[in-house]
């Protein structure tokens, strides 16, 4: 028999249906009294390991062999860590007309996440970009952001978010730079094995996103704060960050362009430079804002399945460009992943 596969047609990610499938059953079972103890210590241990694959999977020869590309990574650093989230900050206009304070403090700490990895380059490898310059600045994008979101959270979130303090500081230090530098440092001793049991830590890797969902997810329903999310805020940041994803990506385009960019070079700023990392975004918002974590996260999921389905579009019209490079030539590396499994 044929494996089955995930039709290519259909831009919906089939992880974003187990997440949606996990808060449904955070809602209709959340985890309470001891259960609850239960889920936020497998959470907590889940994220540390997650953080520890981070480490033990990037290639640090690979990153520096990346340095010399260094403008390009300068431009989707700033996109992701500068220009998101003054973006967000301006969006504090929007509350409350469209937003809630507990949903404009999630959008907010969106734009502070970093960027993706696999989808960046699948998308890259589609439209037949620079996918070299793709994989260094998605790691260094998420190597940066282990310490500049966390610093970017104190700055700009402060109290608001979820009482994030000193405190939350050291526990980001503790439960997710140092698992990650754990990586690095047995990375030679275990990167084979990482890399010859891939599928099989991508379940870890996944499942452990999925248990910190439930658990996020079960606080808030056993805090009621879903009370405070009607249709209408929910279509009304749905709204907000529709245009959030536009400008990022007509910024990076036509931005780029104006920097002085070749195609291949403008295609992998694009894709890296407008997307948040879903994989690093919801670890970090379970220690920084707790029990309010699963109002903070909501924003970042909806985001990320919007610009799954946008970019997959971009790339294939991009890969039709007159300028585009044939497939095989050499110009453009073949994708690591399908566009749909790219959730960091």
């Amino acid at each position: 028999m044929k494996r089955l596969r995930w039709p290519r047609w259909m831009p919906i990610d089939p992880y974003i249906l187990l997440l949606v499938g996990t808060v449904g059953l955070a809602a209709l079972l959340p985890a309470r009294g001891t259960g609850a103890d239960v889920a936020s210590g497998a959470s907590t241990a889940a994220i540390a390991f997650l953080f520890f694959l981070y480490g033990a999977r990037l290639s640090t020869r690979e990153a520096m062999d990346g340095v010399r590309h260094w403008r390009l990574h300068v431009t989707v650093l700033a996109c992701t860590f500068v220009v998101f989230p003054l973006l967000g900050l301006a969006s504090r206009g929007l509350v409350p007309v469209f937003l809630t304070d507990p949903l404009y403090q999630g959008l907010l700490f969106l734009t502070l996440v970093p960027s993706t990895i696999q989808s960046s380059i699948a998308f890259t490898s589609i439209a037949r970009g620079n996918v070299p310059a793709a994989i260094c600045a998605g790691s260094f994008s998420s190597l940066v952001g282990i310490v500049v979101t966390p610093l970017l959270a104190a700055a700009l979130l402060g109290s608001g978010g979820g009482g994030f303090s000193a405190d939350s500081l050291l526990e980001i230090v503790l439960q997710l730079l140092v698992p990650f530098a754990a990586g690095q440092v047995l990375r030679r001793w275990i990167g084979g094995f990482v890399a010859r049991h891939k599928k099989v830590l991508q379940l870890v890797d996944r499942g452990s996103i999925l248990l910190v969902v439930y658990t996020a997810f079960s606080e808030g329903m056993v805090q009621g704060i879903w009370h405070q999310v009607s249709p209408v805020r929910l279509a009304g940041l749905l709204a907000v960050q529709a245009v959030l994803l536009a400008v990022m990506l007509l910024l990076t385009w036509y931005g780029a362009k104006g920097l002085g960019f070749g195609r291949e070079d403008r295609i992998a700023i694009q894709f890296a430079g407008s997307k948040k990392s879903l994989a690093a975004g919801l670890p970090m918002a379970s220690v920084l804002f707790g029990a309010h974590a699963s109002l903070a996260v909501l924003p970042l999921m909806l985001f990320h399945q919007m610009q799954l389905m946008v970019c997959a579009v971009i790339a294939k019209r991009r890969s039709h460009d007159p300028e585009a490079p044939a497939p095989g030539d050499g110009t453009a590396a073949s994708a690591p992943a399908p566009v749909g499994s790219g959730h960091r």
